[in-house]
């Protein structure tokens, strides 16, 4: 998983490739069979390391099998400098678009469904079955004037919170529990820690981490249903529901290390996993970064939902779809048979650490923690997400990460709780 903002470093050989010009009308045929599919497979997609890029390795494999006469090429985003969002439109204006495309399921799709740079799939679920296994959730939130455009090859919970054993301890709170069932009840334990010696005892990082932060807290402070609202113009972001969240957010940064605008996620992380602060908040995504460094549920460390979120999924998922105009559409299709399938599905999310979006998978041998969250999959109530994509266009969410960087790098008075909430307001006007 990424922030919003991709960094980007295309190779250079893909831009002097031989691609179709983009149009407006879908290419694809319906009937057509991705079996025969042929020649170069290009992507574009931000699994460029770590745990993504061992996920994406799991399914090329799958692609080798499947289909052996595609030679595979992912011409997406890595560190660097840039936004990888900003080179694939710019890609796609010039007409060199690639055969599919990486981007958050729900809200941020529908830049790209306006655009007409994405074609209409709803016949692939039918023909991969997909309907049969997939939630029905999940799939209502993927249709769009009843209409799909996009496939999830993975389904990621972001209302988590981590803590290290050797941390708890320290601050002599509980080893065994995580949970705080309020986020009043959480600043308190914030406090027995600085109390026990921990000056800063919630890690966090740049700004997109600050707003997945933000974002919990909005799913602990209101209703599921309320939550929802702030997006569909049912609850008022200017309402007092807001209001108590956004205080309740600025007490949680006050509690943040000092360096959280240099940092991201993972630095973040290894505060906990050092003692030098207790919890960190962030996507589950976080345990193939525990597994790396060989720690264990249980003995090192804890994961529970976000302070107040019991009973709510906080939902994000990695998808991709056809792009119109794209220069191999079989190709594309064989991909997305491959994401959504059960060998990819099962390989891709092994690795990756998050939960397949099928239904049919034994997960009786994976970890606890994503036996866990599949299960609060199936039974919570299933919020949006907002830093990734699930909830707010890419627009919406570079006006809140920009409304939230402002906020967090200024005093935290009452005027500027006032304003963030008024700039929020705005974004999602």
């Amino acid at each position: 998983m990424r922030p919003r903002k991709i960094i980007a470093a295309l190779a250079g050989a893909a831009l002097v490739l031989s691609m179709a010009a983009c149009t407006k009308d879908p290419v694809v045929d319906p009937t057509g069979d991705p079996g025969a599919a042929t020649g170069q497979l290009e992507i574009f997609s931000w699994w460029t390391a770590g745990s993504e890029a061992l996920g994406l390795a799991e399914l090329v494999k799958v692609l080798n099998d499947k289909y052996p006469d595609i030679t595979f090429v992912n011409n997406g985003a890595s560190t660097g400098g840039g936004s990888g969002k900003d080179v694939l439109q710019t890609r796609m204006a010039a007409g060199q678009p690639p055969d599919s495309f990486q981007v958050h399921a729900g809200a941020e799709a529908q830049d790209y469904i306006t655009a007409k740079q994405l074609e209409d799939v709803s016949y692939l679920y039918s023909e991969f079955k997909l309907n049969d296994v997939f939630p029905t959730d999940l799939v209502d939130m993927l249709t769009k004037d009843g209409k799909i455009y996009t496939i999830p090859s993975n389904v990621h919970r972001s209302n988590v919170v981590w803590a290290s054993i050797a941390a708890l301890e320290k601050a002599g709170l509980s080893t065994t529990d995580a949970y705080y069932d309020s986020i009043d009840s959480f600043i308190a334990a914030l406090d027995k820690a600085k109390a026990a010696g921990i000056e800063f005892p919630l890690a966090i990082g740049t700004t997109w981490c600050q707003v997945h932060l933000l974002e919990t807290v909005l799913m602990a402070d209101l209703t599921p249903a309320q939550y929802r609202g702030l997006f569909d113009g049912t609850t008022d972001w200017r309402g007092a529901e807001v209001k108590k969240a956004l205080d309740h957010f600025a007490k949680l940064m006050s509690y943040t290390n000092a360096d959280r605008g240099d940092l991201d996620w993972e630095p973040a992380l290894v505060k906990v996993l050092d003692a030098n602060a207790v919890f960190t908040v962030m996507g589950d995504w976080t345990p193939a970064a525990l597994d790396a460094r060989n720690l264990k549920e249980g003995v090192d460390w804890l994961w529970a939902p976000s302070p107040g979120t019991k009973g709510i999924y906080g939902f994000l998922a990695d998808s991709f779809g056809l792009t119109t105009g794209g220069p191999n559409p079989a190709a594309g299709k064989a991909w997305l048979d491959v994401i959504s399938s059960k060998e990819g599905q099962t390989g891709f999310n092994q690795v990756k650490g998050s939960i397949p979006a099928r239904t049919d998978i034994d997960l009786s041998t994976w970890s606890n923690y994503q036996q866990g969250a599949s299960e609060s999959f199936k039974n919570d109530a299933i919020v949006p997400s907002i830093q990734h994509g699930a909830a707010a266009t890419i627009a919406q969410g570079n006006d809140t990460g920009a409304a939230v960087s402002k906020f967090t790098v200024s005093p935290m008075a009452e005027a500027n709780i006032a304003t963030l909430q008024e700039e929020l307001a705005k974004a999602y006007a």
